[in-house]
């Protein structure tokens, strides 16, 4: 089935999240390093992200603390520099091609707003906050197929998460990519479970153009 539509994830697949996770260690007042290895063992033991921080603090909130960073000054940031140096070049001969793409990952709906004002070459930005669910529930996924507006099976989702992204992708029908990038994809890119669900484990973005070529 020719594939019509392809999807990205954000975070460690479109966006170096570094200064994201730095300006967080820095809000909480803990070393960069430390909240870097803590992060790893969150992710290692296959728990959510925002688990790190009760190490730090028990009775962390993130949607309050990242309301007290906005009003800070010190709120979330997203700009060219922060895309990784594939990005573009991707986004643009698949754009060539004509295929219809999208992004959509578990973020709030600044980083949408921020993630349009960079103007990518793609068709449509969406993250959980704005569609009121996020990864890995089905009714995102279900959401990627009604927005792309092409049966499930001529869609690609590029992500570096197995438990976020390739898995649900896979259970929904999608075609999947896994990006061994960031923590998430060079911890989980030799996984079998991951590699049972992903159609294909790529090291870097220039890979997807040839590979949907053939696909």
């Amino acid at each position: 089935m020719t594939v019509a539509a392809v999807v990205f994830d954000v975070g460690e697949t479109l966006l170096d999240d570094t200064r994201e996770w730095n300006a967080w260690a820095d809000w909480i007042g803990v070393p960069r390093h430390t909240f870097s290895a803590v992060l790893g063992a969150v992710t290692a033991a296959g728990r959510d992200n925002a688990e790190t921080f009760r190490y730090f603090r028990p009775d962390f909130d993130l949607a309050t603390e990242r309301a007290h960073r906005e009003a800070n000054g010190r709120g979330e940031q997203i700009e060219e520099s922060d895309l990784y140096s594939d990005v573009r070049p991707c986004l643009n001969e698949l754009h060539r091609r004509g295929l219809w793409l999208g992004v959509a990952g578990n973020q709030t709906a600044k980083a949408a707003a921020l993630l349009r004002a960079l103007d990518l070459p793609v068709d449509h930005i969406a993250t959980s906050a704005e569609w009121g669910v996020a990864k890995p529930d089905p009714a995102f996924f279900e959401q990627v197929i009604a927005t792309a507006g092409v049966e499930p099976g001529r869609i690609v989702y590029v992500g570096d998460h197995r438990d976020n992204d390739v898995i649900p992708a896979k259970a929904a029908g999608i075609r999947t990519v896994l990006l061994r990038r960031g923590p998430w994809g060079y911890l989980w890119a030799d996984n079998p479970v991951a590699r049972q669900n992903a159609d294909w484990v790529i090291d870097s973005l220039a890979e997807l153009p040839a590979l949907l070529g053939t696909a």
